[in-house]
């Protein structure tokens, strides 16, 4: 099954963005690389079956299993050691990406208490944009019961648009709701 996205891509935003910005070819047009969802768990610190906790419910959000995250080098401060597990995060391509988003833009963003849009400002001069949540309950697959502790994660969306210009549009088209 092909995700619905993925064709919306390839029929209407396409040729869209192309007329848009003049490109000679259709190749040339940005498209969606990527997606990575990365859950950071501080907590981990005094317990590490919180990541344990993360990395299920990252499981049930993106549909993948996802990679813990370790300490590079020990911080005495906050008493963390080398190696020690501190979050986790998913790299989703292709298929799953497209689905993802759909589920994001349509579904987990409008859930969000007191959601007027997210911010238009917070792309990254290369045509990469990234969004925080501050829980994880938007998501319709958490199951709100199982939940102890209420985690946020960061969403990075990586395209190969070249400009922010070309990035927000392109995101524009798959309905994500700026607000500037």
């Amino acid at each position: 099954m092909a995700a619905r996205l993925k064709e919306h891509y390839e029929k209407v935003v396409r040729p869209a963005l192309v007329k848009e910005f003049g490109y000679k070819n259709t190749l040339a047009a940005p498209r969606l690389e990527k997606i990575v969802i990365n859950m950071g768990v501080g907590e981990a610190v005094q317990d590490t079956k919180k990541v344990d906790a993360a990395a299920k419910e990252l499981t049930a959000i993106s549909g993948q299993r996802p990679v813990i995250t370790r300490a590079k080098k020990a911080i005495a401060t906050y008493k963390v050691r080398e190696n020690m597990p501190l979050g986790c995060k998913v790299t989703l391509r292709k298929d799953r990406m497209y689905e993802f988003l759909d589920r994001l833009v349509n579904i987990a963003l409008p859930r969000v208490r007191d959601f007027r849009g997210v911010s238009g400002k917070s792309f990254d001069g290369r045509g990469n944009y990234a969004l925080g949540l501050k829980e994880q309950l938007v998501f319709p697959e958490v199951d709100y019961d199982q939940v102890t502790d209420v985690r946020g994660m960061d969403i990075i969306i990586v395209t190969t648009a070249n400009t922010d210009t070309e990035a927000k549009a392109l995101l524009k088209a798959f309905d994500m709701p700026f607000v500037n």
